[in-house]
């Protein structure tokens, strides 16, 4: 595809950047989605306090920056030849910032913060929400309207956005006068770096990244003012919430030589989504990086859940607005990050072939939850352990374990899928960095009891970005087109006792699974104040 942008009658390209939790990477891709240059740099999280997960913003605009020029000269392109960018972030990370200035008033408060972890629970317990919890389901009953039984069932996590943001409020005094002034932006990480690239003119985030903040009403499709109401938070400091495939305006030509058109902005979870083209009801995507992200495609209606999956608006594109219902479990990649830092192993890539070394885990079970237990479980109080240790125990087994312990979590996550939604599964996909582990993608098969596909590109929030960038500017002219440029590396199917019938349970595991659900149970609640 030639483009005459600038003037130039060259081969153009579609750039994504993915801001995830423990990198920043860009791609470069061609008109076949093939990645024809790329460059990535890593994310320094900071940990001032215990439960304190924070990321300095300068280093975080000077990463982006950085892989956006390096990708580009991997590439052997100009910047001139870029026909649009499309970003992709982790989610319901935020800061602060001065209006007029531009500049933050504290780090980043992550995803994985639990510093909001008491506020959540004194909440979760008051009055008020039982009060709120009653009124909604007599409402529900009296309406019938699936909004009402939501708000009868909401419980707050800290993994939203709205009690770490009511903590900064609290804490931060120059945000706090900021309010009063009417001189405060918030933003999670797309809202901060349109705010960047385009030198302050664009305020805005949308639709995939606002509702994954749980402040936002994704049955109303606005910012919630009753829950901002509710807890105190100032509606005038949230940013405008726009579609998923947007003019978002330019990048400033100060930045990179050039105006790029900023054609997409996506949550990282919803970009996979998009990239792996989950466009039908019945869909479902499973990325485990540094979490595991299990969504469903639900159509046009969000879901309703009562153990802990959260509606989420997958995407919003011209007047259709997809919606996904998500379970997640916060600590995938970290847990095998640990076990490397602890010198059992020292390359990620031995570990499946550590798994299969042993025949089992010689009764050891990991509990994988440094940032307390999501669904359908939900407690943030929860501890990670490793229980059923001997003289015997070897690394191998302790990988195993580890390994295994991503497995269960990704059942817990599938079973809950299918109680909640009631919505017959169509395909199951899987990508993100721990999909390249073979024993964790056979044992998950096998525990499902269906094939799962694995793409030949795990990084797919980046391709998510880049097709919905790709769309707005005609680069790709149909979806159709995009599920032909799919690429599939391998299906993994269910094996031995399995092959039965589809959807039974391993046998072989039933026994491992009760073990590692009984270690569960008694890391749950660790944290609690006596």
């Amino acid at each position: 595809m030639g483009s005459q942008r600038n003037g130039f009658n060259k081969e153009s390209f579609i750039l994504s950047v993915d801001v995830g939790t423990t990198s920043i990477r860009c791609h470069v891709y061609d008109k076949g989605a093939k990645i024809r240059g790329s460059c990535t740099t890593k994310v320094i999280l900071l940990y001032p306090e215990v439960g304190h997960v924070e990321m300095r913003p300068d280093a975080l605009w000077k990463g982006f920056i950085s892989v956006v020029k390096g990708a580009v000269q991997d590439a052997g392109i100009q910047m001139r030849q870029i026909e649009a960018l499309g970003i992709s972030t982790q989610r319901g990370t935020f800061t602060t910032w001065d209006r007029k200035t531009g500049v933050p008033f504290h780090n980043f408060i992550s995803w994985q913060d639990q510093r909001a972890a008491d506020l959540v629970k004194s909440w979760n317990r008051s009055c008020t929400m039982k009060a709120i919890h009653g009124t909604m389901k007599m409402l529900y009953f009296l309406t019938r309207q699936k909004r009402l039984l939501a708000a009868s069932l909401i419980v707050f996590s800290t993994q939203h956005v709205t009690f770490r943001l009511v903590w900064a409020l609290t804490h931060y005094k120059q945000v706090h006068q900021a309010v009063a002034e009417g001189n405060c932006c918030f933003g999670t990480i797309d809202t901060w770096l349109l705010f960047k690239l385009t030198k302050g003119h664009i305020h805005a985030t949308d639709y995939s990244n606002a509702s994954s903040t749980g402040i936002f009403d994704s049955y109303q499709m606005c910012w919630s003012g009753f829950l901002c109401s509710l807890v105190s938070l100032p509606l005038s400091i949230f940013p405008k919430v726009e579609n998923t495939g947007h003019d978002f305006g330019s990048t400033d030509p100060s930045i990179f030589g050039v105006p790029i058109p900023i054609m997409s902005v996506i949550a990282d979870q919803q970009a996979a989504m998009f990239g792996e083209c989950c466009f039908d009801v019945g869909d479902v995507k499973i990325t485990m990086g540094t979490g595991t992200f299990m969504d469903i495609n639900t159509g046009t209606k969000p879901h309703t859940s009562v153990a802990g999956l959260y509606p989420l608006v997958g995407w919003k594109i011209g007047p259709e607005v997809v919606y996904l219902a998500e379970g997640n479990a916060a600590d995938t990649g970290t847990a095998i990050k640990w076990a490397q830092e602890l010198e059992l192993f020292s390359d990620v890539h031995e570990t499946s072939a550590m798994a299969y070394s042993v025949s089992d885990s010689d009764g050891v079970c990991f509990v994988p939850s440094f940032s307390g237990l999501q669904a359908p479980l939900n407690d943030p109080k929860a501890c990670a352990s490793l229980m059923g240790l001997k003289p015997s125990t070897t690394k191998s087994h302790l990988v195993r374990a580890i390994l295994e312990s991503v497995a269960f979590r990704n059942k817990q996550l599938y079973e809950t899928m299918l109680k909640e939604t009631r919505i017959p599964i169509t395909n199951i996909r899987v990508d993100g960095g721990v999909s390249s582990n073979d024993f964790v993608m056979h044992l998950t098969a096998d525990l499902f009891g269906r094939k799962i596909a694995r793409p030949q590109h795990h990084e797919m929030s980046c391709l998510g970005a880049a097709f919905v960038a790709g769309l707005g500017v005609g680069f790709w002219r149909t979806r159709e087109e995009l599920k032909k440029l799919q690429s599939t590396d391998e299906v993994f199917s269910p094996e031995g006792a399995l092959k039965a019938g589809a959807g039974s349970q391993s046998r072989e595991y039933i026994h491992a699974l009760q073990s590692w659900e009984r270690a569960l149970r008694r890391s749950m609640n660790w944290y609690s104040k006596p």
